[in-house]
């Protein structure tokens, strides 16, 4: 079964240098239908104006994930970490038992795009932790594994039982990807065109899979998204 999230039904929110489109329930908007999927709990669509950003604030047990698109964003926190994120990069917070940081559009003229992902962990009270790792050179026409339970193929290891893959598709691209039993998925689509088992989405949509085991991706014009298998 496959549910779609179409991108002008999510939440908005404009701030002059902060232009955000959140998939779930977050800050001032909530939709009781809309609060997660498994341990997803935040999927925002970010775009920062140059020399803007946000000030440092503090997370508790979450797992925090940024996927910079375009642009380039810096990091500091509470731990002493200072890093500049690029496109293709994914940024690991494990909040744990708690973190400060902040971040930054690191151009004073150009805007960053990226997305912020927020995932429940598998239990509280982990210490605070933070990785980060280029995934820029990805190639087309396959899946990418970014972020994995257990650091697997060079993935970045988070606190929770999901495996998050970076898609890219070329023009006539597809590819397909097995769903073990009673696992689910999420996938975002960033840019482009793409059919997902049938169903068609477009820049900004997102699906909800549940009790599939096969998912097929193709693009007639090329595509590049991310894919959560989730349990």
């Amino acid at each position: 079964m496959l549910k779609v999230r179409k991108a002008d039904d999510r939440g908005h929110a404009s701030h002059g240098w902060l232009d955000s489109y959140h998939t779930f329930s977050f800050a001032d908007y909530y939709d009781p239908e809309q609060v997660g999927f498994r341990s997803l709990r935040v999927i925002n669509e970010d775009r920062v104006q140059g020399g803007k950003g946000f000030g440092r604030h503090p997370h508790q047990d979450f797992e925090i994930i940024s996927y910079v698109v375009s642009g380039a964003l810096k990091h500091e926190d509470s731990m002493g970490h200072s890093a500049v994120m690029k496109a293709g990069d994914v940024q690991r917070i494990s909040a744990g038992t708690g973190i400060a940081h902040s971040e930054y559009n690191n151009s004073p003229t150009e805007s960053v795009h990226f997305l912020q992902i927020w995932l429940v962990p598998s239990r509280k009270g982990f210490p605070p932790s933070y990785a980060q790792q280029s995934f820029a050179n990805s190639p087309a026409n396959t899946l990418t594994l970014a972020c994995s339970p257990d650091g697997g193929n060079k993935s970045i290891k988070i606190n929770q039982d999901v495996h998050l893959f970076i898609g890219k598709l070329a023009a006539k691209g597809t590819i397909s990807h097995s769903l073990r039993d009673q696992r689910h998925a999420w996938i975002q689509l960033i840019d482009g065109d793409l059919e997902l088992n049938g169903k068609k989405l477009s820049s900004g949509d997102g699906a909800a899979v549940d009790d599939e085991t096969e998912l097929h991706l193709a693009s007639q014009k090329g595509a590049h998204f991310l894919l959560f298998d989730l349990n």
